[in-house]
């Protein structure tokens, strides 16, 4: 009976201790030190995938860049606690790429979205000596970029950000979600009307998004009668001018057609990662 008591007690002691270290590690692993691990550039570029997206969803784009001399050196996995875990191996590279995964990948959040890439970008800062970012962001991808944008004008401690490269960009709806074909209607000077509540904010904090950065604004034709890529309007994807043409540096438009610019297939398009590519390099 004594020694029953003692197994117990040992298995008691042996589950607290696991349970403390496993605790430890949550909460440790992933606190960015005060002090620079490894430099791997002053000037990072991130990927950023959409809704139910993933790795697949910018690896093409990212064996292009690399393929033009850039280097993939880590990758920023999000947890559903919005932990950032690293993968790669950072070292100082000309054209660092940093591929962003959120395994949360379903969740329309726009601000928990921004506040995930916040983390990413305040760790690239304090660990791998990050000063300045671009970002390539893919359909929901984008709006965490302009959510992210325009809340962090007054943070220190985060990289500037110099290019944009929004690539289907759902910023005022969806096809089937707010939006129809044909219903989106464009000011002059980009202001759409209607506007769901989502753009309605980014509208309300467009004065803050930052200066001087460089945007290219990539969009898809079906040439079906949809005037979309089959998920986005064209005049949604083109509401981002208003957003941004007031404080942007430059902002282009590049529109493309077919069955290549159908929604996903932008990403896997070669004419748009060589966009891409001689835009941001």
């Amino acid at each position: 009976m004594k020694r029953d008591k003692w197994l117990w007690l040992v298995l008691l002691v042996v589950v607290l201790v696991a349970g403390a270290g496993w605790y430890w590690y949550n909460n440790q692993a992933d606190t960015p030190p005060t002090k620079e691990e490894t430099t791997i550039g002053r000037t990072a570029t991130l990927y950023l995938h959409g809704y139910s997206g993933g790795a697949g969803s910018t690896n093409t784009l990212i064996r292009r860049a690399e393929g033009t001399g850039a280097t993939k050196v880590l990758t920023a996995t999000v947890a559903k606690n919005g932990k950032v875990h690293w993968t790669g191996d950072p070292h100082s590279v000309s054209k660092p790429i940093v591929q962003v995964i959120f395994q949360d990948n379903k969740n329309p959040d726009v601000v928990k979205l921004a506040d995930w890439l916040t983390t990413i970008n305040r760790q690239l800062y304090q660990r791998y000596g990050v000063r300045n970012v671009n970002f390539v962001a893919h359909s929901m991808g984008n709006m965490a970029v302009m959510f992210y944008a325009v809340r962090n004008q007054d943070q220190s401690k985060l990289p500037k950000m110099k290019h944009y490269v929004a690539i289907a960009g759902h910023f005022d709806g969806i096809i089937g979600m707010g939006d129809q074909p044909h219903q989106i209607k464009l000011a002059a000077n980009g202001y759409p009307s209607p506007m769901d509540e989502n753009y309605a904010e980014l509208a309300r904090l467009r004065d803050h998004f930052p200066k001087g950065v460089k945007v290219l604004n990539i969009y898809g034709d079906l040439h079906n009668g949809s005037d979309s890529d089959g998920r986005v309007s064209n005049n949604s994807s083109r509401s981002l001018r208003y957003l941004v043409s007031s404080r942007a540096a430059t902002y282009q438009e590049r529109e493309y057609f077919g069955r290549d610019a159908q929604h996903s297939a932008l990403h896997e398009n070669p004419q748009v990662a060589k966009a891409v590519d001689s835009f941001i390099w």
